[in-house]
């Protein structure tokens, strides 16, 4: 959080790029100066240095010092889902393969004898285990959804990049620069991250934030 106390060392983490982040702007909540990658939590209500976005999940705004958490935590769920499903699935092929009812047989609705196939067999065991099947699905949608998203956090942390300013780099650069007064022949301008400065750099970041340092006043 950035506060009257922390306001000039955060002024100096991250340069300015002029185009998302101008210099000498100040927050008009908190007035207080506006640090490059920062930005003003309307949830939380105060300014947040290298801001991502504020998590409803766990009611806290993911800035510089608790990304390396979230990730911990994206991690951890993502690992928790995958195993569960891994584990239901387990089951329920150890159970198919125990009792052999990949080999029964059924009467269709013309009296004649049908070899179970795979949807037959997983409408049995929807039917014998409801539980464990539903539960099976949800885990495997479950684990798609946040290993996408944490595929998509890694992306951000090795390009050095928050969620805010990825959704926000191409259209404040179309801002500040309109394609309409670009010539015909001109490609479109594309916005430029200045605080990548290689994957190693960029982790270290993330995992080693910049800490201000206060002295302590001596009674």
């Amino acid at each position: 959080i950035i506060t009257k106390a922390n306001e000039l060392f955060f002024l100096q983490v991250y340069e300015y790029d002029e185009v998302m982040f101008p210099k000498n702007v100040r927050c008009s909540s908190c007035d207080l100066r506006k640090p490059a990658r920062s930005k003003h939590c309307s949830v939380c209500n105060w300014c947040v240095h290298r801001f991502d976005h504020h998590c409803v999940w766990v009611n806290n705004c993911i800035g510089a010092w608790n990304t390396r958490y979230f990730l911990i935590y994206l991690l951890t769920l993502t690992a928790s889902a995958a195993s569960m499903a891994i584990v239901s699935t387990a089951f329920l092929v150890h159970l198919v393969v125990v009792s052999e009812l990949y080999q029964e047989t059924y009467i269709d609705d013309l009296g004649h004898f049908q070899v179970m196939d795979t949807v037959f067999l997983i409408q049995y065991l929807f039917l014998t285990f409801p539980r464990i099947v539903f539960l099976l699905g949800f885990v495997m949608i479950l684990s798609f959804l946040l290993g996408g998203y944490l595929c998509f956090v890694l992306y951000l942390a090795a390009t050095n990049q928050t969620t805010n300013e990825w959704y926000r780099g191409d259209w404040a650069w179309c801002q500040r620069w309109p394609l309409v007064a670009q010539p015909p022949s001109a490609e479109p301008q594309v916005y430029q991250n200045i605080h990548s400065h290689g994957l190693w750099s960029n982790l270290r970041e993330i995992f080693l934030p910049a800490n201000p340092h206060y002295e302590k006043k001596k009674k």
